[in-house]
């Protein structure tokens, strides 16, 4: 996001940050919930008309652009921002 913000004028978006491997809502879900542990259930509910199909951000811009791309991986990043949340925010 710095990056993106300390960029020249002539850099102009939407231009995606994220990982580029491919997963579902749910698969993204269940690995939450069991890193996190609790007594959560997924709820389902309908999709709306205009819901996407596929959730993999193309990064080529982004590469080519910012010279950015994902240095962590999904997991070591959700370990570290449920920690940051049980650390500042637990009861």
């Amino acid at each position: 996001m710095l990056k993106m913000m300390d960029s020249s004028a002539d850099v102009v978006g939407p231009i995606n940050m994220g990982n580029p491997r491919e997963m579902t809502i749910i698969e993204l879900a269940e690995k939450v919930l069991t890193l996190v542990g609790g007594k959560s259930k997924l709820v389902f509910k309908p999709l709306p008309g205009d819901d996407p199909k596929q959730r993999q951000p193309g990064i080529s811009m982004t590469k080519f652009t910012l010279g950015w791309e994902p240095k962590m991986s999904l997991d070591d990043g959700l370990v570290r921002t449920i920690d940051y949340f049980r650390q500042h925010f637990s009861d």
